[in-house]
C-alpha cells in the first residue's frame, strides 16, 4: 500500500475515534430522562462495564418490567405516551396489586411483561459483531445492528419472551380473577428467566473483553518483537465471541428460527 494512502486511512480512522469520543461524552454527560430516572439496579453493573470501555457506550436500558397500562388498542397496540400508567414493577408482581390496579381502569387496560432491552453505541461494527455473538449466546436472539448514515454503529439486545394481554374494555374487566393470577404466575416466570439471562449476559461479556483484551496485547508484543511484521492476524470469531454454552431449558418460542443464527443479524440503514 502507498504511505499516501496509508496515511490517509489512519487519518480517516483518527477522525472517525475522536467523533466517537465526542458522541459517547454528549450522551452519558446528558440527564437521564426515563420515567424512573435512573438505571435499574439489575443492569447497573452491566452497563458501567460497557461504559467503562473505550469502544462502547450505552444509550439506554430497561431491566425489565411488569405492566398495566389504561388507553386506548389499535393496530399496533398500545400506544404509551397516550395511556395512563397503573402500574409498573421491576420485580414480581402480587394479584393483589394488580386488582387494586385495574380498579383505577377507565378504558382498555393491557398487561404486559416487556423483558430486558440494551441499546448500545459501538465503535467500530467488529465491536458491535462482538458483542452481538455475546447477547445471542445469552439467550437475547432477537438482537440486531444497525448502521445509521453518519456512521453510527447501535446494537440492540433483545430477546422475544415478551407478554401482552388486554384485560379490560372501557373500565368494564373481561377476565376472572383466577386467570389475572395465572397471567402473572407466566409473567413472574419470565421475569426470573429474564434475570438469569442478564447475569449470563454479564459473565459472558466480561470472559469475552478479557479475551480481547488478551488478544490485543499478544499482537501489540508481536508487532514491537517483530518490526518488520506489517501484516496482522485476523481475530478468530470463536475467541472474540467469548463463547456461553446456553442452558438447555434456555429456549425461545417455537417461532424463532434457531435453525439459522444469521437471520439475527440485522444491518439496516437508519439514522440516528
Amino acid at each position: 500500500m502507498p504511505k499516501w494512502r496509508a496515511r490517509t486511512l489512519n487519518s480517516s480512522r483518527m477522525d472517525r475515534s475522536a467523533e466517537f469520543k465526542k458522541w459517547k461524552a454528549q450522551c452519558l454527560s446528558k440527564a437521564d430522562l426515563s420515567r424512573k430516572g435512573s438505571v435499574d439496579e439489575d443492569v447497573i453493573e452491566l452497563v458501567q462495564l460497557l461504559n467503562a470501555r473505550e469502544q462502547f457506550f450505552t444509550t439506554s436500558s430497561c431491566a425489565g418490567r411488569i405492566l398495566l397500562l389504561d388507553g386506548g388498542i389499535n393496530g399496533l397496540g398500545v400506544q404509551k405516551q397516550n395511556c395512563c400508567w397503573l402500574l409498573v414493577t421491576h420485580i414480581p408482581c402480587v394479584k393483589d396489586d394488580m386488582m387494586v390496579a385495574l380498579k383505577k381502569a377507565n378504558g382498555d387496560a393491557v398487561f404486559k411483561f416487556e423483558p430486558f432491552v440494551l441499546h448500545v453505541q459501538c465503535r467500530q461494527l467488529q465491536d458491535a459483531q462482538m458483542l452481538h455473538s455475546v447477547a445471542i449466546d445469552s439467550g437475547f436472539r432477537n438482537s440486531g445492528i444497525t448502521v445509521g448514515k453518519r456512521g453510527k454503529i447501535m446494537l440492540a439486545v433483545r430477546s422475544t419472551h415478551g407478554l401482552e394481554v388486554p384485560l379490560s374494555h372501557k373500565g368494564k374487566l373481561m377476565v376472572t380473577e383466577e386467570y389475572i393470577e395465572f397471567l402473572l404466575n407466566i409473567a413472574n416466570q419470565k421475569m426470573e428467566e429474564n434475570k438469569k439471562r442478564i447475569e449470563r449476559f454479564y459473565n459472558c461479556l466480561q470472559l469475552a473483553l478479557e479475551r480481547e483484551t488478551i488478544t490485543y496485547s499478544h499482537t501489540k508484543i508481536k508487532e514491537k518483537n517483530n518490526p518488520f511484521c506489517t501484516h496482522k492476524k485476523k481475530r478468530n470469531p470463536e475467541k472474540l465471541r467469548g463463547k456461553c454454552i446456553p442452558e438447555e431449558n434456555d429456549k425461545e418460542p417455537e417461532n424463532d428460527d434457531d435453525s439459522d443464527p444469521g437471520i439475527n443479524v440485522a444491518i439496516f440503514p437508519k439514522d440516528y
